[in-house]
Formats: structure tokens, sequence, C-alpha cells
């Protein structure tokens, strides 16, 4: 896949329903920041007339210079205050409309499970979340920035050509004439600047995009060990919990020394360049002053305007860190864009849609291309009870994975319903975080089914101690014990009512006695559901009518009566 440049990134929400609304704000905030440059403009005139009555002591003057400057700074107030109000406003908007179109794309077609699944990419939320909003925020910041020097630059450049004359000196038998020696001046200082800057601070970039990642690492460990803590707490894990989170945090240190080190060098390049620029066009202009060429006002008027070309031309300079900043999270999200965009292998398993569910010369390959098991043919039809069995490590689960289309490495073809309904249970069931009835319904919004119909499923699955917890809010993977968690899951079975339940060691947690009522309720209240079942125990063949054997060597076909070859 191409590389994605970062007008791809920016250019979306721009050409977006909400093209017109971000159009119009934006304008808002040009025209602002045009109004604030106009201000600058008189207040750099101003400079001559407040200078002069001063120097000639003419109250008249002086007492109207005043009057003009109150106008003009509170005008400035009012423009710099609703600029960023504005400015903040068009961000958040931006922010927004980006952060929901990398979720739907990070969600959609599974690409959050290729990530995690292939180890594609690093800290995906931290990309959304952080990156996203720096990417809305530096870019308008520095655009926004951009243009206003620029407008600045061709405003003030004018009036320094203007008032800054020619300078004429002999260089031996030559005699040199520079129009405009100010401007000329104020480039060459700003080019030496930018040239010092940039070698100073060029590491900056890649500096930055390792701290964002090391941050993300710390973070990711600390949010892990608050959603496992009871685990840690039954291992005694906390002291080599805390040598990881020391690990961690290391590289977060050894990070921040090199962003120190070379922060360092930029400020001290910085601050050289911004104290010399406060003196040097006094300097430069003192020769006229003392010939008589110049009045104490226009003295002060260009040295302002030579201290506003330098400053628009410094640009580069005064953005570095910023700049550096934002080229490091561009470079994460263009990464992250073009990972979440990878399709799955063309050559490996092809899904394709059917009447039952069945298997074509299925052959499972691990990711890197070694072949894992040989499942053959297989015909499961709606209302089929199959039993998955096998060895660890043979394949049970992944081909789980590959019925689900989640599992694309391998051989053959894969015929799913068209129109049935297919759920999975794994051996941990994903509860999301909320009411009790959220997860139950899970994936299905709350509202999808009566707090009866919960009730009842709940009691069937012997969790009649949640039945009146419907309302309450938590986090369940934390307080439900393993076994409860499985039985909320057969729960949400029963509730949701598939076509075809795939159930991967779903009541490994539970005592015999309780699986197998959790079976018999299952049997008894969806007889027209298609049952495969992945487990270990024996106990459970009696519950299915075939029983798929899994083994690296291949694959057989078991009935109650004896042994069929697949």
């Amino acid at each position: 896949m191409k590389s994605i440049s970062p007008w791809r990134l920016i250019r979306p929400y721009w050409f977006s329903e909400e093209r017109w609304l971000a159009r119009g704000l934006l304008v808002l905030v040009i025209a602002m920041n045009l109004g604030i440059v106009y201000i600058n403009v008189r207040l750099n005139a101003w400079n001559t007339n407040f200078y002069n009555a001063l120097e000639h002591r003419d109250w008249a003057v002086f007492k109207s210079s005043l009057i003009e400057f109150t106008v003009l700074a509170f005008s400035f107030i009012f423009l710099a205050t609703f600029r960023i109000y504005y400015q903040q406003m068009l961000e958040f908007r931006w922010r927004q409309w980006i952060t929901d179109r990398y979720v739907d794309q990070w969600l959609g077609d599974r690409a959050f499970y290729r990530i995690e699944r292939d180890h594609l990419v690093d800290n995906p939320d931290q990309r959304i979340s952080e990156d996203l909003r720096s990417l809305a925020t530096s870019t308008l910041a520095l655009s926004l920035d951009l243009l206003s020097n620029v407008v600045t630059l061709i405003s003030f450049i004018v009036i320094l050509w203007t008032l800054s004359g020619a300078l004429s000196f002999a260089l031996g038998t030559m005699h040199v004439h520079i129009p405009g020696y100010m401007v000329w001046a104020a480039a060459l200082y700003a080019l030496l600047g930018s040239f010092m800057i940039h070698k100073v601070g060029r590491p900056l970039t890649s500096i930055s995009y390792r701290q964002q990642q090391v941050e993300a690492d710390f973070r990711f460990l600390l949010v892990r060990l608050r959603e496992n803590a009871e685990q840690v707490a039954f291992y005694r894990g906390a002291a080599a919990e805390t040598q990881r989170f020391r690990t961690a945090f290391s590289h977060i240190r050894d990070n921040w020394w090199l962003i120190m080190r070379y922060t360092k060098r930029l400020m001290f390049a910085n601050s050289i360049y911004g104290q010399v620029s406060s003196i040097f066009p006094l300097l430069a202009a003192s020769p006229r002053y003392f010939a008589g060429a110049l009045s104490l006002g226009l003295l002060f008027r260009m040295a302002d305007a030579f201290g506003q070309v330098s400053g628009a031309m410094s640009w580069f300079i005064n953005s570095y860190s910023t700049l550096a900043d934002w080229k490091a999270t561009v470079n994460r999200l263009r990464e992250f864009h073009r990972i979440m965009h990878l399709p799955d292998p063309v050559d490996g398993i092809q899904v394709e849609t059917g009447h039952d569910l069945a298997t074509h010369d299925l052959q499972l390959n691990l990711p890197n291309g070694a072949p894992l098991t040989q499942v053959g043919a297989v015909h499961i039809p709606a209302g089929a009870r199959w039993l998955i069995s096998g060895p660890s490590g043979s394949g049970k689960s992944t081909l789980m994975r590959a019925l689900a289309g989640l599992w694309p490495f391998g051989q053959g073809r894969i015929q799913t319903p068209a129109r049935e309904r297919m759920m999975f249970l794994p051996q941990q069931s994903y509860l999301p975080i909320g009411t009790l009835k959220a997860a139950l319904c899970y994936p299905s919004e709350a509202s999808a089914f009566s707090d009866e119909a919960c009730r009842d499923v709940l009691t069937a699955c012997q969790l009649d101690g949640l039945a009146e917890r419907l309302d309450e809010t938590g986090h369940w993977e934390n307080r439900l014990s393993p076994g409860e968690q499985q039985r909320l899951a057969m729960a949400r079975a029963l509730l949701q009512r598939p076509d075809y339940l795939f159930l991967d060691e779903a009541s490994s947690a539970l005592d015999v006695a309780t699986e197998r009522r959790l079976y018999d309720t299952l049997l008894e209240r969806l007889p027209h559901t298609a049952i495969i079942s992945v487990a270990h125990r024996d106990s459970l063949a009696a519950y299915h009518q075939h029983t798929l054997k899994i083994e690296p060597p291949g694959v057989r076909e078991e009935t109650a009566s004896g042994t069929i070859a697949a």
C-alpha cells in the first residue's frame, strides 16, 4: 500500500458533510487574525506620533495617542479572545468528526481484531484519543499562525522598506547602494536563525515519536494491572509488577533525557536568536538616527517593523518544537491509517454464503504459513449438535475463529448460512462496563429485551442473585467470578436465540453438575439451534450427535455408535 500523505489525513473533514460549517468557522478565525494584523499595523504607525510627542513634549498629540491606543488595545483584546474561542470550537468539531471516522474504521471489518491478532501496530487507543486530538489542534494552530505571519510579513515589509531607505557605503573602490537595507538585514537574520535552529532541533521529531510510544506502553501496563488486580493479588505478584513498571518507566526516563538534551540546545539557540533580535534593529538603524535622518518616533517605528518582519520570517524557528511534535503525530496516524486498511490475505481461506454451515477442503495454518491441522469437509445443518475435541494446541479454537471469519490463514472454503444468526461464546466472554442488563443483552441494546425476559434467563442459568440487579452499574468482569461470567454468557445466548451457537470451552469454569444443567437448559430452550462445542470433558459427548476430533495429522468424525472416517 502506498504511503499516505499528511494531506490525505487532513483533507476529509474539509470536504465532509460538515464542510460548510467548518469552512465558515475557519473564515471567521482567519478574518479575526487579519483584524489583529491590521491593528498591529496601526500600532506601528502609532509609534511615530507617540514617541515624537514625547520627544517634543506635545501634550495634545500625546493625549490623542493614548486615546487611539486605548481603542486599538480593546479591539485587539476582543479579537484575540474570540479568535481563540472559535478556533477551539473548530478544533473540537474537527476532532469529534475524525474520531468518529477512525473509530468506525477501527471497529469496521474487524480491523481492531486483525491489529491485535497480527501485532500490526502499538497502542491504537492512544492514536485515536491523543494523536487525533493533536492532529486537529496542531494543524489548525500551525496553519493559522503561518497565514498570520505571511500577512504580517507582506504588510510590514512594505513599511520597513519605505522607512529604512537605502544604505550606501564604499567597499574598496566600489560604491555599494542597498535599497531597503533593513528588509535584507531582517531576511538574512531570519535565514541564519532558521538554519541554526533546524540543525540543533532536527532529532526531536523521531524522539517525540518514541516518547508518545513509551508513554502509551506505560499507561497500558497500569490499566492492565487495574483490570487484573485480583489475579495479581492471588499470585502475590506486586513485586513482579513493580519491576515491570520500573522497566517501562525507565524507557520513558531514557527518552526524556534525550528530549531534555535537545530541548536545552534548542532553547539555547532560540534565546540567542531572541535576545539579539531585540537590539539588532536599533543597531542597524542607529547610523541614520545619529545622522539626523530619523526622528525618535521613526526609529521606534522602524524597530517595531523590523521585529514584525523578522518575527514573521522566523515562523519556522518559533514553531520548530510544535512542528516536530506534529510530524511525529502525523507519522503515527499515517501508520495507523495504513494498517487499518490492510486486507486479509487474498489467497487464504475463502468465506462464502450458503444454506448450511460447511467446510470444503479446509486446512488451517499459522500466520507464518506453517500448517496447523487439516479439517477437510464438514457439513453442519440447522439443529445439529457437534462436539469438537482434541489435544491442547491442535487447532480447536482456531477452527472456531475460522468459522467466525476471524482466521484467514489457511486454504479451502467455509460456507456460512446466508440468513441465520450465529453467536460465539469464548472461554471468557466480553462484558461491557455499564448496567448488568446491558452486559447481558450485549451486543444488542439493553432496550431490545424486557426486564422479565432478562430475569427469566438469569434464573434459568442459576444466577437468581443477579436477577434483581439489572439496573446496577459496574465493571462486571471484575465483580463476577469466572463461573458466573460463563453462566451470564449462557443466559445471553438464551436471550439472543441464535440459529448457530458456538461454545469454545464456554463452561470450563463450571462443575460437571452445573455444566450438565446448563446444557439441558440450552437443548430445552433452543431446540432448533445448531450447537457446536469445543471441550476437553468426555461428559459433554452425550449432548452432541457428532464428534469432530482434531489432531495434528487430520480429522475424524464420531457418533454414539462408532467412528466414521471424514
